[in-house]
């Protein structure tokens, strides 16, 4: 199969060329995102393979069933950019990776914690210009702190055994509640009772109509005075404004995210000799207890060996024509 291979980055196409010696399929890599000014690249392709922040809208599905493209594959496990119903519609058939490393999503989700806690990113700063002072480097232990989980799916369950390793108390939220969890001593509640005793939430679930915003004004003000939360899952799961008037107020003690409601326009580009023009990010920037990843929780070696490998099998069905593994309906 020729696909056409949109929004690539160097660390993925490497990944790729090193599976494609044993595959079928012929890649052509593109640069740019997939939209309406680059659906034309797709033209002669029998699929395309594309990145969360590749928009499949209703319009864009229907130029590229124009141009006799009916088979898409996600190299990522998040499809909230696909309009199903359109690709219903025009008779689509789309794959997605899964869980292509839930531990390397759930260890960073850790990083942000510890790093937040321990404040060693100002340490490094403050080294680096011979200045050892610990003034304002207090930190606090992990050990004994009840850690909210909302989302226990592979990523929240990896997650979780970190957690019990570090001897915190969990509690977690989910619609079906996993037993493997329970046996290890994971205490199930309501959203509302997660919220209430978390003293640091960690967001492991999907990106929905019903938890869009999961993060708001009423959430926050529900929650453990000085809780820390953090988000390796979907930006828009946290309403930004919200968060802003928390971490003012002094609800929120510390924010770790790897993921942004309007990071489209900002995460995998260089934009070091730019002004943003993203108010709210530049804001959340301007506070000493918040830290930011460009949506790199990803972003290791094992789990770009093993989103290669999936799509790529996830090809071989879309070229069968059988039973597809991983395919992603309305």
């Amino acid at each position: 199969m020729k696909v056409a291979f949109f929004n690539t980055k160097p660390y993925e196409q490497r990944s790729f060329e090193e599976y494609l010696t044993d595959s079928k399929h012929e890649f052509t890599f593109f640069e740019p995102n997939l939209n309406m000014d680059t659906v034309p690249l797709a033209e002669g392709f029998d699929g395309i393979c594309t990145f969360v922040n590749d928009h499949l809208t209703a319009k864009i599905l229907k130029r590229l069933s124009d141009c006799g493209i009916q088979k898409i594959a996600l190299r990522c496990a998040g499809f909230n950019q696909v309009d199903l119903e359109a690709a219903k519609k025009e008779g689509f058939k789309i794959c997605r990776v899964p869980a292509y490393s839930p531990e390397a999503v759930a260890e960073h989700a850790f990083a942000l914690i510890l790093t937040l806690s321990r404040k060693t990113h100002k340490a490094y700063n403050r080294v680096r210009e011979n200045n050892f002072s610990l003034k304002g480097m207090t930190g606090f232990n992990l050990y004994q702190k009840t850690v909210g989980v909302i989302g226990t799916g592979s990523i929240g369950r990896a997650f979780i055994r970190i957690a019990l390793g570090f001897g915190c108390k969990v509690l977690a939220y989910d619609l079906y509640p996993n037993e493997e969890m329970k046996k290890l001593g994971v205490s199930y509640l309501p959203l509302g009772k997660v919220l209430q005793q978390s003293q640091i939430l960690s967001l492991h679930c999907p990106l929905t109509e019903d938890t869009k915003h999961l993060i708001n004004k009423s959430s926050i003000q529900k929650m453990h005075d000085g809780v820390m939360i953090i988000n390796t899952s979907r930006g828009a799961l946290i309403d930004t404004k919200a968060v802003i008037k928390g971490l003012k107020s002094e609800k929120i003690g510390f924010l770790g995210i790897d993921v942004y409601e309007q990071e489209e326009n900002l995460f995998f580009q260089n934009l070091s000799e730019e002004i943003l023009q993203d108010e709210q990010i530049s804001r959340l920037m301007t506070f000493p207890n918040v830290l930011i990843t460009g949506h790199q929780a990803f972003l290791t070696h094992e789990a770009l060996s093993e989103i290669s490998r999936v799509t790529l099998l996830n090809l071989d069905q879309l070229e069968a024509g059988g039973t597809l593994d991983n395919e992603v309906k309305a």
